[in-house]
């Protein structure tokens, strides 16, 4: 079995330091091989892929627009009314990840809009959402792209929208099922995934094969791996790697005290189980 492939979520690790750019150089000199970043739009995507090759970085990830965040937005794939803004921010994640040689964008559903109520505009939200899908996937596969969809979570994100969640029943595999396109899979968020549902091993191993991207963070703190918390991750990633996960394993947590000091999990990870070779 090939050791899992790890990616710094430069948008949470290395804040110590002042812009993306920074933040990419340092990742690589910790020795990540790749990196995601949330929002890199307010960085022209230049000096993101300059800095990304300087150090041998490759850029895995990054999220479409969140919206109007003043206005409490965060990603408008299933919000009535924000269809033409939600294709516009796709058209922008479009020409950043080309540009930064990035494979992959997540469409970030949203939040349900201020004053509805949940239950109300589930099934429009869902009409919507699975519109702006076909639309994604079809843009997306003129370039060779692929897109994730991930389940929110109602502890850390008050009123996000979400049709993917395991305890849901209405799985995230039934969605990829109505829209019927391949290059449209999971993103698999263990935090959040833990703090929705819980059973995580019949939930890897149900979904894992819809999965095209996995992002890890300890419960409930949202610290390192090695954090105190609810997750037993030398388990987790042992399981992954049994499971015969390829994809990339996304850092999205935020370090209690200086990032590099807290990647000693990642450093033992490496030592015990060797990095991927070039192909893995």
């Amino acid at each position: 079995m090939a050791p899992l492939r790890f990616s710094a979520n430069v948008s949470w690790l290395f804040s110590e330091l002042p812009g993306l750019p920074a933040r990419l150089r340092a990742a690589g000199s910790s020795g990540f091989e790749a990196a995601e970043v949330g929002w890199p739009y307010g960085e022209p995507p230049e000096a993101l892929a300059r800095a990304a090759r300087e150090v041998g970085l490759q850029l895995v990830l990054i999220n479409t627009p969140p919206g109007d965040r003043e206005k409490g937005e965060m990603g408008l794939g299933a919000v009535p009314g924000r269809q033409a803004a939600f294709r516009d921010g796709l058209e922008q994640a479009v020409l950043y990840a080309k540009a930064l040689g990035c494979p992959r964008i997540h469409l970030m559903a949203g939040r349900v809009p201020q004053g509805a109520d949940r239950a109300a505009v589930r099934g429009e939200m869902e009409t919507v959402f699975l519109e702006n899908l076909r639309h994604a996937a079809g843009v997306l596969a003129q370039g060779e792209l692929y897109s994730w969809i991930p389940p929110g979570a109602r502890r850390t994100l008050w009123g996000c929208w979400n049709p993917s969640t395991p305890a849901s029943r209405t799985p995230a595999a039934a969605i990829l099922e109505k829209v019927g396109r391949p290059n449209l899979q999971l993103q698999m968020d263990i935090f959040h995934w833990q703090i929705m549902d819980g059973n995580l091993t019949g939930n890897i191993r149900e979904f894992l094969p819809f999965v095209g991207h996995v992002q890890v963070a300890q419960v409930p703190g949202r610290g390192e791996p090695s954090s105190p918390g609810e997750l037993n991750f030398p388990y987790l990633f042992q399981l992954l790697e049994d499971e015969g996960y390829k994809g990339f394993v996304g850092c999205e947590y935020q370090p209690r005290g200086d990032t590099v000091e807290g990647l000693s999990w990642l450093r033992s990870y490496w030592d015990k189980r060797g990095r991927p070779q070039a192909g893995q």
